[in-house]
């Protein structure tokens, strides 16, 4: 069964980092798009950064200079990195991905949520002094 397991949230003050890990198991990466995603209390679910099997890279432009999204193919693991956090990053952070043969990469590039059908459970991020 595909599935991701992600850590790394917790809380921390504004302009704080932290590091969100997402390790798959039951599918290797080498073959999906992937991404993350916030939902915050009260909001729809929104993409964040999204990478293709190639390495492109899309992110929204609410993060763009400060979250960087990455993979190791080897470890089967995707990370976000995020730097100056604020409270309003506060959210359920989740990664998703999709298999390349299922999807482009221009069908998904917009990094909307619809177009990624593997979730993991998501982790929460709280940015609070």
């Amino acid at each position: 069964q595909s599935q991701f397991v992600e850590s790394g949230g917790g809380l921390v003050q504004p302009g704080g980092s932290l590091r969100l890990s997402c390790v798959a198991s039951g599918f290797s990466l080498d073959y999906y798009h992937v991404g993350w995603f916030r939902q915050a209390p009260g909001k729809e679910r929104e993409g964040v950064s999204c990478l293709s099997s190639g390495d492109s890279t899309v992110s929204a432009d609410s993060v763009k200079g400060r979250f960087t999204i990455s993979r190791d193919n080897v470890a089967n693991t995707v990370y976000l990195q995020m730097n100056s956090l604020k409270p309003e990053d506060t959210a359920v952070y989740y990664c998703a991905a999709v298999d390349v043969t299922h999807s482009s990469w221009p069908m998904v590039s917009s990094c909307a949520p619809k177009g990624y059908d593997v979730w993991g459970q998501g982790t929460q991020v709280t940015v609070s002094s």
